[in-house]
């Protein structure tokens, strides 16, 4: 009878020496008094760490086609991709060049300064602009680069030129 209470007692031991002294002691801490969220954060629709909704007009492969057969002074396709990349794959016919790579501050600029750097004038802040590049990052930069420079009216081709290649769109070779 003797053995199960000695087992009984060295099992007891060997979990409470087991364990430092400090956890086998309940400390009941201070509760600090967490004040109530603005009731902007309250709401369901704040999410801090999330980017602003997209305000750009999203262009899809079959509103820039519609664009090229009856083509508007007041929208303006740019390609913001390198010169290089252009050479190697063309572009969609009618847009102008503005690589954002290399040249980010071509919308903060003078119109002066712009057209000495890039041998045209630039696009009139009461057009709207329409960007691509090859896969819509840099696009979407440009963008964000053009409304922060002053232009509202602001669109992205998001597919791009993977996209409109991908579907046959119509080339134009640059030199």
């Amino acid at each position: 009878m003797n053995t199960p209470r000695l087992a009984t007692s060295t099992i007891l031991r060997a979990s409470r020496s087991s364990l430092p002294k400090v956890a086998r002691q309940l400390r009941v801490l201070p509760s600090a008094r967490i004040p109530a969220p603005p009731s902007f954060i309250a709401s369901s629709h704040f999410r801090p760490y999330s980017h602003a909704p997209n305000a750009n007009k999203i262009y899809f492969f079959e509103d820039v086609q519609a664009h090229l057969s009856n083509p508007s002074t007041d929208r303006i396709l740019i390609d913001t991709r390198e010169p290089s990349e252009l050479q190697a794959t063309g572009t969609i016919p009618g847009s102008i060049n503005i690589p954002i790579t290399s040249k980010p501050d071509s919308f903060f600029i003078s119109a002066e300064e712009f057209e000495d750097r890039m041998g045209f004038e630039r696009p009139g802040k009461e057009k709207e602009v329409v960007f691509y590049c090859k896969a819509g990052v840099r696009s979407a930069t440009a963008a964000e680069l053009a409304r922060q420079a002053g232009w509202e009216r602001v669109g992205e081709y998001s597919g791009s030129w993977l996209d409109w290649e991908k579907r046959g769109g119509e080339k134009e070779a640059v030199r």
